[in-house]
């Protein structure tokens, strides 16, 4: 990973939340997924940052944020986000998360309008139902007494290796675990967010493609044929990433390359 800018951590709800920027421009917030860091999203980091300043955050109880006494929740982590843009004075700013920090994001632009000027939602449903059935039986099977099997894996490794209290591992899968359990759905809320939206999935994501059609219909896509001169285009878009999986999407160079010119272009001017 590059080195960043600037790293600081933020006094807010409770939270010393860690976050780290890099490059310059117009303000993104980079939102990981569940079980990882701001270190996980590889070259598509970089790639970001070489056109605006990415601001790159550690959720709670994730990376070097450590935990507090409070559960883990969309709704509370989507508030701190909003709390660190206003602590960043950074206005409104585009927010992008993946998995976890995607349901974060979409939580901030509801809570917090007032915020988020465009959203990029990576790999995450409107509601749990979204989830394939396994993917939600494995999420269901998530608890503390898990944290000894997932050991061995990667994402323990860099826990530890960053996290300022490693002996929370097991509270963290815990308090993960009873936030993915929880059912919700979103989907009135999120057709009413007006900050423009761009969903992307991978093509063999854990999450079916019919599923994403009906996301997408909820932002005016999928509605009629956009014309030949392209005015009957809603202002958010859709991507589906060909060869790629929920694992490694956020690594895939695809990725960045693909928002950037949504992230680039101009906020369009409210219907009239």
């Amino acid at each position: 990973m590059p080195t960043p800018r600037k790293t600081g951590y933020a006094s807010i709800n409770g939270l010393q939340l860690y976050y780290e920027i890099h490059g310059a421009g117009e303000p993104l917030v980079l939102l990981h997924g569940g079980l990882g860091s701001t270190d996980t999203f590889g070259p598509n980091l970089p790639a970001l940052a070489a056109g605006r300043q990415v601001v790159a955050a550690d959720l709670q109880a994730h990376g070097r944020t450590g935990d507090i006494d409070r559960a883990l929740t969309y709704e509370a982590m989507g508030d701190d986000i909003a709390a660190l843009i206003g602590h960043l004075g950074l206005g409104r700013a585009d927010v992008m998360g993946f998995s976890l920090g995607a349901g974060v994001a979409i939580r901030t632009a509801i809570q917090q309008p007032e915020v988020v000027r465009k959203l990029v939602i990576v790999s995450t449903p409107c509601k749990r139902d979204g989830w394939y059935p396994e993917i939600r039986a494995a999420m269901s099977q998530m608890t503390s007494a898990s944290a000894e099997m997932m050991k061995p894996s990667p994402v323990y490794k860099n826990y530890v290796r960053v996290s300022p209290r490693p002996d929370d591992w097991p509270m963290l899968l815990g308090k993960i675990g009873d936030m993915l359990r929880r059912e919700y759905d979103w989907s009135d809320e999120i057709a009413r967010i007006t900050a423009p939206m761009m969903l992307v999935f991978a093509d063999s994501d854990s999450i079916p493609v019919a599923h994403i059609a009906e996301f997408y219909g909820l932002l005016g896509g999928s509605r009629l044929d956009a014309g030949w001169d392209g005015s009957g285009m809603p202002p958010n878009r859709l991507a589906v990433l060909p060869g790629l999986t929920h694992y490694n999407i956020v690594v895939a160079p695809a990725l960045a390359a693909t928002v950037i010119p949504f992230l680039d272009a101009p906020v369009p001017s409210p219907a009239k």
